[in-house]
């Protein structure tokens, strides 16, 4: 029997060997001593016993080893040879008893390459063998830009808190969404019992994605498990069974796929034009009558976000009385949105609006389970595919704003009250910096979090006596407070001066007019595989400005010509030379940053004296928000 394990191993080989011919490659195994940097360029650290992934198992350390091998590890000697002898004493062996002897290896970039066992390994992948006991010597390269280099360094991190080498991503920052996505602190190990239950999911997950074809996709199976556990709760997948995961897993596959593009994230900046025929036009279609749902999690009357929200649901039922029917559903949480979203469905509902970022993961899995419902879910740089999002410019608005402060701040200190350090939130807080500093160079503005556990933004407020305060964009109806947009302080005496609005009427109906008139389809062809998102401004009238009685008159000049030059895109906050609080971002005058740079901000301007806090600093009902938005802040910044 163990020479015609032999000869089918013989026939792998020779098969692999021919087909990496074929494409130029080389086919035998590869050569870490081909492969290291010069001495010098990288560290040694001995790793020990440790049990190794066998498809992590790639090459030989020495060229004299690996003639012997195809590529795959599979023999390329003939059964007559000494070689192929030892192979069947080795497969008798590992028949008989298993075999025990761990092999020598280094790991250098996650891969992991022979040094004694060349024949056990291939034996070893031959009959299947998931995991090989290895004593390993790491070699480390020394750190660069490098994108691989830097993943690299990232699961050395990992590995510090995990000892797990099995899963691996073709992304920077997958590590720590990782741990976020399971329950863990950046900085915290996991027990021997976390360790068995992930391997576990994590094992029977990566199964199901291979049997459904996840080796024809470019990404890893780390990649998908992330994008999977994303959308469906990690505590809750090892109560599913084998059936079930593979239901979910050929559900998500446009998830995969999307996370092919090198850009997953299509950025729609202005709505797109009327694409509809002529005959079309001459002779309109009745459009079907639209049920949209609104998913709140407070109230209008407790909460300004949802408030400005129920404006536009009300715009749309004025705009479309006769077209469209709206239904609303309050005090929605994590814990029972999955319900609603269900109930939203089956009360006919063919349009959701989950207007929190904390939806999102709800949103997607309901639109997993209808694909004939549109679900939009409010928030930035969310790419899933089965969902759309929206947003608004706010940083555009946030730049008068910051202008008007920066005329009327008598003593050139300015207050910054932000609530969550989120995708956007960053944006708003240097564009008010830079409008403050384009009219007064002297202008400061101290960054304050209401979001923090420690800390008391209205005794700090004392104790820098600012000239204007930037606080919530809007008041809610309950609110009889006065601190909201730009105020002047005067003593204990506050004038409002502004307010950045929110149009979320505008926004609803041009976006419901694209599915009226057939435009909706458009954005999705012409964006191949890349998720959605819906970042409209000021040329759309999604986003403006109130201003107030109190302000002068030359003020108000200034910021009506500032609102125009940006609405028809002559002007943006973030062309030209711009500073960090650490150095030079852009130094191109010519240049202005693109979107994706605006959306993904994770440093301050360098007038704003602040910073931008970890996810160990905020309250706990930062969490949901933080872990769907939260800035991937860099190392150093």
């Amino acid at each position: 029997m163990s020479l015609e394990d032999y000869c089918h191993a013989y026939k792998l080989g020779k098969r692999d060997y021919q087909t990496r011919m074929l494409r130029g490659e080389r086919p035998v195994l590869p050569v870490l001593d081909d492969i290291l940097p010069s001495k010098g360029s990288y560290s040694e650290e001995s790793l020990g016993l440790v049990q190794v992934p066998i498809d992590q198992i790639v090459g030989t350390k020495t060229w004299g080893r690996g003639n012997a091998f195809a590529g795959n590890f599979m023999p390329i000697l003939k059964d007559t040879s000494e070689f192929a002898a030892k192979w069947i004493a080795l497969s008798e062996s590992h028949l008989d008893e298993g075999i025990r002897d761990p092999i020598k290896a280094y790991e250098y970039m996650n891969k992991f390459y022979v040094e004694e066992g060349n024949k056990r390994v291939s034996v070893m992948k031959f009959f299947g063998v998931v995991l090989v006991p290895a004593i390993v010597t790491r070699l480390i390269p020394k750190p660069t830009e490098e994108k691989e280099n830097k993943i690299y360094y990232e699961f050395l991190d990992f590995y510090k808190l995990t000892s797990i080498n099995y899963i691996w991503f073709s992304h920077t920052g997958s590590f720590a969404k990782l741990q976020k996505a399971v329950g863990k602190g950046l900085e915290e190990e996991w027990s021997m019992e976390e360790r068995q239950e992930f391997s576990s999911i994590y094992t029977q997950f990566s199964k199901e994605f291979i049997a459904a074809g996840g080796k024809k996709l470019s990404i890893t199976p780390g990649d998908a498990f992330l994008s999977f556990i994303a959308v469906y709760d990690y505590q809750k997948l090892s109560e599913k069974s084998t059936s079930e995961l593979k239901k979910l897993i050929l559900k998500s596959w446009e998830e995969f796929k999307l996370l092919e593009e090198d850009e997953e994230i299509s950025l729609k900046m202005n709505p797109t034009p009327e694409k509809k025929p002529i005959l079309s036009r001459l002779l309109p279609l009745a459009s079907p009558k639209l049920k949209i749902a609104f998913v709140y999690e407070k109230t209008p009357s407790s909460s300004a976000w949802i408030y400005a929200h129920e404006l536009g649901k009300l715009h749309l039922e004025q705009t479309f009385p006769d077209e469209v029917s709206t239904i609303c559903y309050e005090n929605v949480t994590k814990d029972n949105v999955d319900a609603v979203l269900n109930q939203a469905v089956e009360a006919g509902c063919n349009i959701i609006f989950t207007t929190t970022p904390a939806f999102v993961q709800a949103s997607v899995k309901a639109a997993i389970e209808n694909p004939s419902v549109r679900i939009l879910n409010c928030s930035l740089n969310t790419s899933h595919r089965y969902i759309r999002t929206y947003y608004a410019r706010m940083h555009e608005a946030k730049f008068l704003m910051g202008a008007i402060a920066g005329a009327m701040a008598e003593n050139d200190r300015l207050v910054y009250i932000e609530d969550y350090p989120i995708y956007g939130a960053i944006a708003n807080i240097n564009a008010f910096a830079l409008g403050a500093r384009m009219v007064n160079p002297r202008a400061k503005v101290y960054l304050e979090w209401s979001s923090l556990k420690t800390g008391n933004i209205i005794e700090k407020i004392r104790e820098i006596d600012p000239s204007c305060v930037s606080g919530k964009d809007m008041g809610s109806p309950e609110e009889a407070t006065r601190f909201f947009g730009i105020y002047h302080r005067e003593g204990e005496q506050i004038r409002n001066l502004a307010m950045p609005l929110w149009h979320w009427g505008k926004f609803y109906e041009r976006l419901i007019r694209t599915i009226m008139d057939g435009t909706w389809k458009y954005d999705d062809s012409s964006s191949s595989k890349k998720a959605i998102n819906y970042w409209w401004g000021m040329s759309a009238g999604v986003v403006d400005i109130v201003c107030s009685e109190n302000l002068p008159i030359g003020t108000k000049r200034l910021v009506y010509l500032l609102k125009n030059t940006i609405s028809s895109g002559e002007f943006n906050p973030f062309a030209g030379v711009l500073y960090s609080q650490t150095g030079m971002i852009q130094g191109d005058p010519d240049r202005v940053l693109t979107p994706e740079e605006i959306v993904k901000m994770d440093w301050l301007a360098e007038n704003v004296v602040g910073s931008i806090p970890t996810d160990e600093e905020l309250k706990d009902r930062a969490k949901p928000v933080i872990l769907q938005q939260g800035v991937e802040k860099k190392k150093g910044l």
